[in-house]
Protein backbone atom coordinates (compact mmCIF):
# COMPACT_ATOMS: atom_id res chain seq x y z
CA UNK A 1 0.00 0.00 0.00
CA UNK A 2 1.04 3.16 -1.00
CA UNK A 3 0.50 7.15 0.32
CA UNK A 4 -0.63 10.05 -1.26
CA UNK A 5 0.70 12.98 0.29
CA UNK A 6 -0.60 17.08 -0.05
CA UNK A 7 1.34 18.67 -3.05
CA UNK A 8 2.36 21.05 -0.58
CA UNK A 9 4.22 18.54 1.71
CA UNK A 10 6.56 17.05 -1.49
CA UNK A 11 10.57 17.14 -1.67
CA UNK A 12 11.52 18.94 -4.69
CA UNK A 13 13.49 15.82 -5.94
CA UNK A 14 9.38 13.91 -5.58
CA UNK A 15 8.11 17.16 -7.58
CA UNK A 16 10.35 16.29 -10.09
CA UNK A 17 9.97 12.65 -10.26
CA UNK A 18 6.45 13.02 -10.34
CA UNK A 19 7.21 15.53 -13.27
CA UNK A 20 8.88 13.05 -15.17
CA UNK A 21 7.05 10.03 -15.09
CA UNK A 22 4.21 12.10 -16.34
CA UNK A 23 6.06 13.38 -19.34
CA UNK A 24 7.33 10.00 -19.56
CA UNK A 25 3.78 8.70 -20.27
CA UNK A 26 3.29 11.32 -22.45
CA UNK A 27 5.90 10.63 -24.53
CA UNK A 28 5.22 6.98 -24.85
CA UNK A 29 1.36 7.71 -25.77
CA UNK A 30 -0.08 6.29 -23.28
CA UNK A 31 -1.11 9.87 -21.51
CA UNK A 32 -3.26 10.84 -23.90
CA UNK A 33 -4.97 7.30 -23.57
CA UNK A 34 -6.26 8.97 -20.70
CA UNK A 35 -7.26 12.30 -22.24
CA UNK A 36 -9.09 10.28 -24.77
CA UNK A 37 -11.13 7.83 -22.19
CA UNK A 38 -12.21 11.39 -20.39
CA UNK A 39 -13.57 12.65 -23.50
CA UNK A 40 -15.46 9.76 -24.17
CA UNK A 41 -17.24 9.22 -20.73
CA UNK A 42 -17.99 12.71 -20.21
CA UNK A 43 -21.67 12.53 -20.81
CA UNK A 44 -23.81 15.63 -19.85
CA UNK A 45 -27.45 15.32 -18.49
CA UNK A 46 -29.29 16.24 -21.51
CA UNK A 47 -27.53 13.72 -24.15
CA UNK A 48 -28.38 9.71 -24.14
CA UNK A 49 -27.47 7.03 -23.15
CA UNK A 50 -24.97 6.12 -19.64
CA UNK A 51 -23.65 8.98 -17.43
CA UNK A 52 -20.66 7.47 -16.22
CA UNK A 53 -18.02 9.48 -15.46
CA UNK A 54 -20.18 13.05 -14.81
CA UNK A 55 -23.45 14.12 -13.80
CA UNK A 56 -24.49 10.98 -11.69
CA UNK A 57 -23.85 8.56 -8.75
CA UNK A 58 -20.83 7.22 -10.28
CA UNK A 59 -18.91 10.37 -10.61
CA UNK A 60 -16.85 9.33 -7.35
CA UNK A 61 -16.26 5.52 -8.39
CA UNK A 62 -15.81 6.24 -12.13
CA UNK A 63 -12.61 8.47 -11.07
CA UNK A 64 -11.25 6.74 -8.73
CA UNK A 65 -10.76 3.91 -10.85
CA UNK A 66 -9.60 6.13 -13.17
CA UNK A 67 -7.02 8.21 -10.63
CA UNK A 68 -5.57 4.19 -9.84
CA UNK A 69 -5.15 3.06 -13.48
CA UNK A 70 -3.22 6.22 -14.02
CA UNK A 71 -1.26 6.23 -10.66
CA UNK A 72 0.00 2.45 -11.44
CA UNK A 73 1.37 3.77 -15.02
CA UNK A 74 3.26 6.24 -13.28
CA UNK A 75 4.63 4.00 -10.97
CA UNK A 76 5.85 1.52 -14.10
CA UNK A 77 7.62 4.53 -14.61
CA UNK A 78 9.11 5.60 -11.59
CA UNK A 79 7.82 2.87 -8.35
CA UNK A 80 8.39 5.52 -5.90
CA UNK A 81 5.81 8.02 -7.61
CA UNK A 82 2.31 8.52 -6.25
CA UNK A 83 -0.27 10.55 -6.96
CA UNK A 84 -0.05 14.07 -4.97
CA UNK A 85 -3.39 16.03 -4.00
CA UNK A 86 -4.18 19.80 -4.08
CA UNK A 87 -5.91 20.85 -0.74
CA UNK A 88 -7.75 24.03 -2.92
CA UNK A 89 -9.26 25.48 0.42
CA UNK A 90 -6.27 25.54 1.59
CA UNK A 91 -3.79 26.39 -1.02
CA UNK A 92 -5.54 29.37 -2.76
CA UNK A 93 -2.86 31.19 -4.40
CA UNK A 94 -2.31 31.90 -7.81
CA UNK A 95 1.67 31.42 -7.33
CA UNK A 96 3.82 29.59 -5.05
CA UNK A 97 5.21 26.05 -5.35
CA UNK A 98 2.35 24.44 -7.09
CA UNK A 99 2.38 27.05 -10.24
CA UNK A 100 6.15 26.84 -10.03
CA UNK A 101 8.54 26.39 -12.77
CA UNK A 102 9.46 22.64 -11.52
CA UNK A 103 5.90 21.29 -11.25
CA UNK A 104 2.54 22.22 -12.75
CA UNK A 105 3.93 25.86 -14.22
CA UNK A 106 1.56 29.03 -14.33
CA UNK A 107 -0.92 30.91 -15.56
CA UNK A 108 -1.36 31.13 -19.23
CA UNK A 109 -0.71 34.51 -20.25
CA UNK A 110 -3.23 37.27 -21.26
CA UNK A 111 -4.99 37.10 -24.78
CA UNK A 112 -4.65 33.61 -25.56
CA UNK A 113 -4.26 32.13 -22.04
CA UNK A 114 -1.25 29.88 -22.97
CA UNK A 115 0.95 28.41 -20.67
CA UNK A 116 4.35 29.74 -20.99
CA UNK A 117 6.29 28.42 -17.89
CA UNK A 118 7.22 25.16 -16.68
CA UNK A 119 7.71 22.00 -17.82
CA UNK A 120 3.56 21.53 -19.68
CA UNK A 121 4.35 24.38 -21.39
CA UNK A 122 4.13 23.85 -25.20
CA UNK A 123 7.69 26.08 -25.78
CA UNK A 124 9.36 23.22 -23.79
CA UNK A 125 9.01 20.69 -26.73
CA UNK A 126 6.88 17.90 -24.12
CA UNK A 127 3.72 19.15 -24.29
CA UNK A 128 1.92 19.13 -26.99
CA UNK A 129 -2.38 18.78 -26.88
CA UNK A 130 -2.94 16.47 -29.50
CA UNK A 131 -6.51 15.27 -28.13
CA UNK A 132 -8.60 17.59 -27.11
CA UNK A 133 -11.99 19.42 -27.65
CA UNK A 134 -10.08 22.56 -29.50
CA UNK A 135 -7.15 23.45 -31.95
CA UNK A 136 -4.60 24.49 -29.77
CA UNK A 137 -1.52 22.98 -29.19
CA UNK A 138 -0.76 24.66 -26.46
CA UNK A 139 -1.94 23.84 -22.90
CA UNK A 140 -4.15 27.07 -21.89
CA UNK A 141 -5.20 28.51 -18.07
CA UNK A 142 -6.87 31.24 -17.16
CA UNK A 143 -6.93 31.72 -13.45
CA UNK A 144 -9.50 32.86 -11.47
CA UNK A 145 -11.74 33.85 -14.99
CA UNK A 146 -10.92 37.81 -14.95
CA UNK A 147 -13.67 38.05 -17.51
CA UNK A 148 -16.03 36.83 -15.02
CA UNK A 149 -14.26 36.32 -11.48
CA UNK A 150 -14.69 33.08 -9.50
CA UNK A 151 -13.22 32.21 -6.71
CA UNK A 152 -11.64 28.70 -5.49
CA UNK A 153 -14.01 26.85 -2.94
CA UNK A 154 -14.29 28.25 0.53
CA UNK A 155 -14.45 25.77 3.55
CA UNK A 156 -17.94 26.62 4.51
CA UNK A 157 -18.76 25.39 0.70
CA UNK A 158 -16.95 22.29 0.97
CA UNK A 159 -18.80 21.75 4.36
CA UNK A 160 -22.22 22.00 2.55
CA UNK A 161 -21.09 18.74 1.04
CA UNK A 162 -19.04 16.94 3.48
CA UNK A 163 -22.21 17.50 6.12
CA UNK A 164 -24.76 15.86 3.97
CA UNK A 165 -25.20 12.22 5.11
CA UNK A 166 -26.89 10.65 1.71
CA UNK A 167 -24.69 9.60 -1.52
CA UNK A 168 -26.81 10.79 -3.35
CA UNK A 169 -30.80 11.40 -4.05
CA UNK A 170 -33.10 11.54 -7.23
CA UNK A 171 -33.16 12.34 -10.57
CA UNK A 172 -29.53 10.70 -10.00
CA UNK A 173 -27.88 13.80 -12.18
CA UNK A 174 -26.81 17.56 -11.88
CA UNK A 175 -30.57 18.30 -10.82
CA UNK A 176 -30.02 16.59 -7.23
CA UNK A 177 -30.94 18.62 -4.63
CA UNK A 178 -29.30 16.19 -2.20
CA UNK A 179 -26.38 13.98 -1.74
CA UNK A 180 -23.44 14.58 -1.18
CA UNK A 181 -21.87 13.38 -4.54
CA UNK A 182 -23.57 16.22 -6.10
CA UNK A 183 -22.84 18.71 -3.96
CA UNK A 184 -19.15 17.84 -4.28
CA UNK A 185 -19.39 17.63 -7.93
CA UNK A 186 -20.68 21.01 -7.44
CA UNK A 187 -24.18 21.20 -9.31
CA UNK A 188 -26.51 23.92 -7.52
CA UNK A 189 -29.89 23.27 -9.45
CA UNK A 190 -31.54 26.91 -9.41
CA UNK A 191 -28.59 28.96 -8.92
CA UNK A 192 -27.23 31.36 -12.06
CA UNK A 193 -23.85 32.28 -12.97
CA UNK A 194 -20.84 31.53 -11.10
CA UNK A 195 -23.04 30.59 -8.46
CA UNK A 196 -24.21 27.42 -10.14
CA UNK A 197 -20.84 26.27 -9.74
CA UNK A 198 -19.25 24.69 -6.01
CA UNK A 199 -16.49 22.55 -4.92
CA UNK A 200 -15.18 20.19 -7.78
CA UNK A 201 -17.10 22.34 -10.70
CA UNK A 202 -15.40 25.50 -9.12
CA UNK A 203 -11.83 24.58 -9.03
CA UNK A 204 -12.63 23.60 -13.19
CA UNK A 205 -13.71 26.80 -13.78
CA UNK A 206 -10.80 28.65 -12.04
CA UNK A 207 -8.01 27.37 -13.34
CA UNK A 208 -9.89 27.75 -16.75
CA UNK A 209 -8.36 26.83 -20.28
CA UNK A 210 -7.98 23.22 -20.94
CA UNK A 211 -9.34 22.56 -17.29
CA UNK A 212 -12.98 23.14 -19.24
CA UNK A 213 -15.28 20.29 -20.31
CA UNK A 214 -14.00 16.47 -21.00
CA UNK A 215 -10.41 17.34 -22.47
CA UNK A 216 -9.69 18.97 -18.97
CA UNK A 217 -7.06 15.83 -18.42
CA UNK A 218 -4.42 17.50 -21.23
CA UNK A 219 -3.86 20.03 -17.93
CA UNK A 220 -1.92 17.85 -15.32
CA UNK A 221 -3.37 19.05 -12.60
CA UNK A 222 -6.51 17.42 -13.10
CA UNK A 223 -5.13 14.52 -11.07
CA UNK A 224 -4.12 16.55 -8.32
CA UNK A 225 -7.42 18.34 -8.14
CA UNK A 226 -9.08 15.18 -8.54
CA UNK A 227 -7.15 13.20 -6.00
CA UNK A 228 -8.24 15.86 -3.40
CA UNK A 229 -12.00 15.14 -4.55
CA UNK A 230 -11.15 11.43 -3.73
CA UNK A 231 -9.63 12.09 -0.92
CA UNK A 232 -12.70 13.69 0.31
CA UNK A 233 -15.05 10.70 -0.69
CA UNK A 234 -12.81 8.92 1.61
CA UNK A 235 -13.13 11.30 4.49
CA UNK A 236 -16.80 11.55 3.85
CA UNK A 237 -17.09 7.21 3.78
CA UNK A 238 -15.24 7.37 6.89
CA UNK A 239 -17.69 10.37 8.33
CA UNK A 240 -20.78 7.78 6.76
CA UNK A 241 -20.14 4.41 7.46
CA UNK A 242 -23.55 3.11 7.41
CA UNK A 243 -24.41 5.30 4.21
CA UNK A 244 -23.40 2.85 0.92
CA UNK A 245 -23.47 4.15 -2.75
CA UNK A 246 -26.57 5.09 -4.12
CA UNK A 247 -28.72 4.18 -6.09
CA UNK A 248 -28.77 0.19 -4.95
CA UNK A 249 -30.76 -1.14 -7.95
CA UNK A 250 -31.02 0.27 -11.36
CA UNK A 251 -33.79 2.91 -12.18
CA UNK A 252 -37.27 0.90 -13.21
CA UNK A 253 -37.79 0.78 -17.07
CA UNK A 254 -40.30 4.02 -17.62
CA UNK A 255 -38.08 5.59 -15.59
CA UNK A 256 -35.92 8.60 -16.87
CA UNK A 257 -33.04 7.41 -15.83
CA UNK A 258 -33.42 3.93 -16.70
CA UNK A 259 -30.31 2.80 -18.38
CA UNK A 260 -28.24 6.37 -17.87
CA UNK A 261 -26.97 5.63 -14.65
CA UNK A 262 -24.77 3.19 -12.74
CA UNK A 263 -26.64 0.95 -9.70
CA UNK A 264 -24.60 -0.04 -6.50
CA UNK A 265 -23.71 -3.33 -7.89
CA UNK A 266 -23.87 -3.27 -12.39
CA UNK A 267 -20.96 -2.96 -14.12
CA UNK A 268 -19.04 0.84 -14.28
CA UNK A 269 -17.07 0.89 -17.73
CA UNK A 270 -14.93 0.93 -18.75
CA UNK A 271 -13.78 -1.68 -15.86
CA UNK A 272 -15.48 -4.71 -14.98
CA UNK A 273 -15.83 -3.43 -12.01
CA UNK A 274 -19.25 -2.16 -10.02
CA UNK A 275 -18.91 1.20 -7.71
CA UNK A 276 -19.50 -1.65 -4.67
CA UNK A 277 -16.15 -2.75 -6.00
CA UNK A 278 -14.44 0.51 -6.07
CA UNK A 279 -15.87 1.85 -2.70
CA UNK A 280 -13.06 0.46 -0.46
CA UNK A 281 -9.47 1.43 -1.54
CA UNK A 282 -8.17 0.78 2.30
CA UNK A 283 -5.95 -2.39 0.66
CA UNK A 284 -4.14 -0.33 -2.41
CA UNK A 285 -3.34 3.42 -0.76
CA UNK A 286 -3.75 5.82 1.60
CA UNK A 287 -3.64 9.54 2.27
CA UNK A 288 -1.48 11.48 4.59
Amino acid sequence: MHTRKDQRDLTAAERRRFVSAVLELKRAGRYDRFVRTHIDYYKADGGGGLRAAHMSPSFLPWHRQYLLDFERELREADPAVTLPYWDWTRDQSPVGPMWGEDFMGGNGRPGDHRVTTGPFAYESGNWAVTVGVTDSPALTRDFGRPADPIGLPTRDELAWAMDETVYDTEPWNSMSRGGFRNRLEGWVPGRRGNARWRNHNRVHRWVGGHMLGGGAVNDPVFWLHHAFVDLLWSRWQLRNPGAPYLPSSPPPSGSEQHGRVVARYERLPPWDLTPAQIADHSRLYRYA
